[in-house]
């Protein structure tokens, strides 16, 4: 630890956060012997997803979001040599999973009203695709940040050209477009559990789904894809992507405080915006109409890359986490050589935008060191 930041408490960018009752459903799986990946955890936690989700969804509770993902484009039916179009500013584990199944990725670039993927873009690459005989099997959508992606929009598309989407919700449980919760836009919805989430199982993730018989196989892909027979015997393959009981008891208790984790994200980012958005070149993400975001973490954007590092240097050394944007992932060394359709948004963001600490459990007085900080290095 460097000197300057010793005896300064550290501040997390995203902390778990327990609610108190988590204990008490893990509790009863050690008491019930149910530690593997079935059980009455595992079953509640899906239904109180389920609940919370509405609009008839199905949930499959499954080790991560990256494993959610990954069954999500398998039932899609991508297979080697497919092409995917994918929203270019986001994590690594929404495109990851492409290069899993053999498929090729195709980046689309954000547009500025969300920081999502362009519409203009998406139907760009769709048309440029088909013209050279190769029609895209999926669009991955990505809610960044806990804002809602251009939902109508990016339907509209998928509709016209029949393709369908997989909703990567990971960031975004809690929010809602046009009072509609985020995960149950797409043909095959996605959330994170990870432990840096809004809500979290240590680690974990799920499939939604609007349709029972889609839950069912991913279930059955999750589970190595066992045959029913009194013999292991198995047809196609699978993977061991199911949730354990133990996590999704941590799960049951997590959704019992989930609203209140919602509002004190909001309460973070109000903060920041009422604290900072005062001083030159800073500006913060607002909401669109009917958008309604969950603000899993707080990001602001600099004038610049020089401003933006120096309040990044001056956090670090005051022992306050903060990272930048999400590099975007048609300039990631690992996918540089696939397609991209862009319009320097999302290069542009990565440059001038930091994540701050968002965490449920930060007080006032938290709030108060890292903006002073941040006024100071400004000033």
């Amino acid at each position: 630890m460097d000197a300057k930041t010793i005896g300064k408490v550290k501040i997390w960018l995203s902390a778990p956060h327990m609610g108190g009752l988590e204990q008490h459903y893990v509790q009863e799986a050690f008491e019930t012997n149910w530690i593997a990946p079935l059980g009455a955890n595992v079953t509640g936690f899906e239904q109180k997803l389920a609940d919370f989700l509405n609009e008839n969804s199905f949930v499959a509770a499954l080790s991560s979001g990256t494993a959610a993902i990954h069954l999500g484009l398998k039932l899609l039916g991508v297979k080697r040599g497919d092409a995917v179009l994918c929203q270019s500013f986001t994590f690594s584990a929404s495109a990851n999973p492409i290069e899993y199944l053999g498929a090729t990725p195709i980046f689309i670039d954000s547009e500025s009203d969300t920081w999502n993927m362009s519409p203009q873009l998406l139907e760009e690459a769709i048309v440029a695709s088909i013209a050279e005989g190769k029609k895209p099997k999926a669009i991955i959508a990505v809610h960044l940040y806990g804002m809602p992606y251009k939902v109508q929009e990016i339907k509209n598309i998928s509709e016209k050209y029949d393709i369908p989407i997989l909703e990567d919700s990971a960031e975004a449980l809690g929010s809602t477009y046009h009072g509609v919760k985020c995960g149950t836009f797409g043909d095959i919805g996605i959330l994170s559990f990870n432990g840096n989430k809004i809500i979290t199982t240590s680690g974990g993730g799920a499939l939604v789904t609007k349709d029972p018989e889609i839950k069912e196989k991913a279930i059955f892909l999750a589970t190595q894809a066992r045959d029913k027979a009194p013999h292991y015997q198995h047809s196609v393959i699978g993977h061991n992507y199911r949730m354990s009981n133990i996590l999704a008891g941590i799960g049951r208790g997590q959704m019992e405080v989930l609203e209140d984790r919602v509002i004190a994200r909001r309460n973070n980012y109000q903060f920041y915006k009422e604290h900072l958005q005062h001083l030159g070149g800073i500006e913060f993400l607002e909401e669109p109409e009917g958008f309604f975001s969950n603000r899993w973490l707080t990001c602001m954007l600099s004038e610049s890359y020089e401003m933006r590092e120096a309040i990044r240097i001056s956090l670090s050394e005051e022992n306050v986490e903060c990272r930048p944007l999400w590099k975007p992932m048609h300039r990631q060394p690992v996918f540089e050589q696939f397609k991209s359709h862009v319009n320097g948004v999302s290069e542009n963001l990565f440059e001038r935008g930091l994540c701050l600490p968002s965490g449920t459990d930060l007080s006032e007085k938290v709030l108060s060191r890292i903006t002073n900080i941040i006024t100071k290095t400004i000033s």
